[in-house]
Parts: C-alpha cells; sequence; structure tokens
C-alpha cells in the first residue's frame, strides 16, 4: 500500500487540515485524508497513493461518514485512472470496502461511468480526466447540498420548536470531518448556533469507537458552541429530566419506505424521542437515499470486529501502525462481542428528513419519491442509490 503521514502541529482551534483533497505533486496524483483515527490528539494526513491505500483508510474508519465515502470512492477511481491502474478492479474493491453506506457505491459508480464513456471515445487518458472531473462535480455537489440542508434544518427547527433555544441531541459525528461541506445534521445544528438559537448541544460518546465525544466534541469546540458530552446511556436520564428539545442524526442509508441505518443507538434515540414527544429529526443528502431497497429489512448491517468492544485500543492512543488485539482487554480474554456499525430506525419514529431538495414529513415512501425527483438527482440505472442527471 501507498501511503504515509505527515503531521500538523495546528491545534484543534485553528484546524486549517481539510477532510479529504486531491493534489498532483511531480511523482503523481494522490488522495489526502485527515486521519480521523487520530483525532482529537493530533491532526495528522494519511496520503493515498493507490486504491488498496485508500480501501484499508475506509475500513479502518480514517475516512468516514456517509458523504464523504461518497466523495472518497469518486476520487479513489479517479486515482486508479490517473495511475493507470485497473480500474474496473478498483471499482470493485471500493464498491465493497463498507456495505451499508449507500454514498460510497454512488460515488464510485458515477466515477465510473465518467470514466468508461470517455475511455470508449478517447482512450484511458481521456477516460483519467473524465472521472477526475466527475469526483470534482461529487465533491461540489456535496458542498451545495449542505449548505442547503443547513438551511431547511434551521426553518425546521424554527417550525417545531418556536422561540429558540433550542437543546439539541446528536450521535456520532455530521459535521465537516464526514462531508465535503460542514455535514448533515451537525451544520443544522451549527446553524442554529450562528443565528442565537441553540442553548446546548448535547453529545453521544457514541461508543465504541467514540465518534461523537472524538469528532463531534472537536468540530463543537472549534465553533464555540455550547455542548455537552455524555454516555450514550445516560441520554435516557436526559430525556427523562425534560433536557432535550430536538434529536438531530445523519443517515448512512435511508430505503425506499423511509427506514433510516445509521450509527448503531440512533434507534434507541427514536424510540426514547417518541416515548417523551421529541422530535428525532434525520438529515442527509438524497444521494443517500436508496430507492432501490424497499424497507429497512433489506439494508445489509456492517458487522464490525469484535476487538472494538472487547478492547480499547484507539489508533491515536496506540500510535500509527496499531493493530486490533494490541489494545487494552476490557472483556475476558475469548469474550464473544456484538458489533453492528449501524442500526435501522423505522419511518413512523421518525419527524422529518431534511434534505438539499426540502423536508419530507411525515415520512412516506411517497413523499420521498417526489422530494428525489423533484432534485437534481435521478434514480441510478447501474444499482443502488442516486444517480446526478
Amino acid at each position: 500500500m501507498g501511503d504515509q503521514d505527515e503531521v500538523s502541529e495546528t491545534g484543534a482551534g485553528a484546524l486549517t487540515i481539510p477532510s479529504l483533497r486531491w493534489e498532483e505533486p511531480p511523482e503523481g496524483p494522490v488522495l489526502v485524508l485527515l486521519d480521523q483515527r487520530r483525532l482529537p490528539a493530533e491532526e495528522a494526513e494519511l496520503v493515498c497513493t493507490d486504491v488498496p491505500a485508500l480501501v484499508q483508510a475506509i475500513r479502518t474508519l480514517a475516512v468516514r461518514g456517509a458523504p464523504l465515502l461518497g466523495i472518497a470512492g469518486a476520487y479513489g477511481v479517479a486515482l486508479a485512472a490517473a495511475r493507470g491502474f485497473d480500474v474496473e478492479e478498483a471499482v470493485e474493491a471500493l464498491a465493497q470496502a463498507r456495505p451499508t453506506a449507500v454514498n460510497l457505491g454512488y460515488g464510485v459508480r458515477r466515477a465510473a461511468a465518467a470514466y468508461r464513456a470517455a475511455a470508449a471515445e478517447g482512450g484511458a487518458p481521456a477516460g483519467a480526466a473524465a472521472a477526475l472531473a466527475e469526483a470534482r462535480a461529487v465533491h461540489t455537489e456535496d458542498i451545495e447540498a449542505s449548505t442547503r440542508m443547513a438551511q431547511h434544518g434551521l426553518a425546521l427547527l424554527g417550525e417545531l420548536l418556536p422561540g429558540g433555544g433550542h437543546r439539541i441531541l446528536t450521535h456520532c459525528n455530521t459535521g465537516a470531518l464526514v462531508s465535503g461541506g460542514e455535514g448533515t445534521a451537525l451544520a443544522v445544528a451549527l446553524a442554529a448556533h450562528r443565528s442565537g438559537e441553540l442553548r446546548r448541544l448535547w453529545v453521544d460518546e457514541t461508543r465504541p469507537l467514540l465518534q461523537g465525544a472524538r469528532l463531534t466534541a472537536y468540530e463543537a469546540a472549534r465553533a464555540d458552541m455550547a455542548y455537552t458530552v455524555l454516555s450514550d446511556g445516560a441520554a435516557g436520564s436526559l430525556f427523562a429530566g425534560g433536557e432535550v428539545d430536538a434529536v438531530l442524526i445523519g443517515a448512512d442509508r435511508i430505503a425506499a419506505d423511509g427506514s433510516v441505518a445509521n450509527k448503531v443507538g440512533s434507534y434507541p434515540l427514536a424510540v426514547l424521542a417518541r416515548y417523551h414527544h421529541v422530535p428525532f429529526v434525520v438529515v442527509a443528502p438524497t444521494s443517500t437515499v436508496d430507492l432501490e431497497t424497499e424497507e429497512g429489512a433489506d439494508i445489509e448491517v456492517e458487522q464490525r470486529p469484535g476487538q472494538e468492544v472487547t478492547e480499547f485500543s484507539l489508533p491515536f492512543v496506540q500510535g500509527p501502525g496499531a493493530e486490533a488485539g494490541t489494545g487494552i482487554p476490557v472483556a475476558p480474554l475469548g469474550a464473544q462481542a456484538y458489533n453492528p456499525a449501524f442500526d435501522v430506525t423505522p419511518p413512523e419514529l421518525v419527524t422529518a428528513i431534511v434534505t438539499e431538495a426540502g423536508v419530507v414529513s411525515p415520512v412516506t415512501r411517497d413523499g420521498l419519491t417526489e422530494v428525489c425527483s423533484t432534485s437534481r438527482w435521478s434514480k441510478s440505472r447501474s444499482g443502488n442509490g442516486m444517480m446526478a442527471e
């Protein structure tokens, strides 16, 4: 694998490293990632010179988050094409790197389709140029989508919770670290903060890999948001105490019936929210809506390694290259672990789905189909997901 680390000394309040960028040094094009495994302890870059390195980064969560995975997948195809590797082999490896997040396959398919069409006319160089242009288009579209989702989400909060002073609970990480722009759910919270309407951001730590405590809190601190980290099991007491006004989460895949696959722990929050009459809002671009997957039961849920549960082994604690099985044991040797990366929330527990094309509420199959048909996207002919027209 062709990868290396470059460490930035900038602090959390002065981060200047984007989550992902394409560069073309003299030795050849590379995809540069902000290594999210090592946040918040240090801001380090991971330089991928080939697709195996990018696949490894995706599987180990160095790069993560549905929209950003779509961007990374598209650039991965462009990287293979630009460096003269087997593009079809790269497409297969990238698309299978993580099964649940639909955006990954979406980005891969878009860049691959652009490559094939151009290569058929002008050969491999033309295909490589077309793949890169398509990857850049996916990137730009995600930035624009993030802005529109924030606007729609802020307006929805104003309707659901007139008067401001919102106390918002969020789960996992949905900010700039998962997007070309400012994110999905966290972008809405950030918009509320900027407009003076956010009273408190409650941040679930998000076990077992702590994306909330490590990443969401990190982003909230950089934005000077009023935030508090809590253990996942403490959310119920917040609801019982009347301390939560709304729940905002992202999504990795939304089925045609409105079922939402998101970081494991999201479904219990939806149940809590329904019992306590608190709005439960999902924020995701239409590229996360998978009209080819009929219902939530059809969504393939990724099962992660058991060591993530039975060991405490965050890479930034051990340093680059740490392997599973070398962490601090928190369970008896040989203990079995259940470690789904996601759970699925049924549509009847979702108050609204906020997309860049508008808000779907109530969440129904017809409503999702309509918002997708009126957006900039049309259904892909090459598999699950959405394809730009």
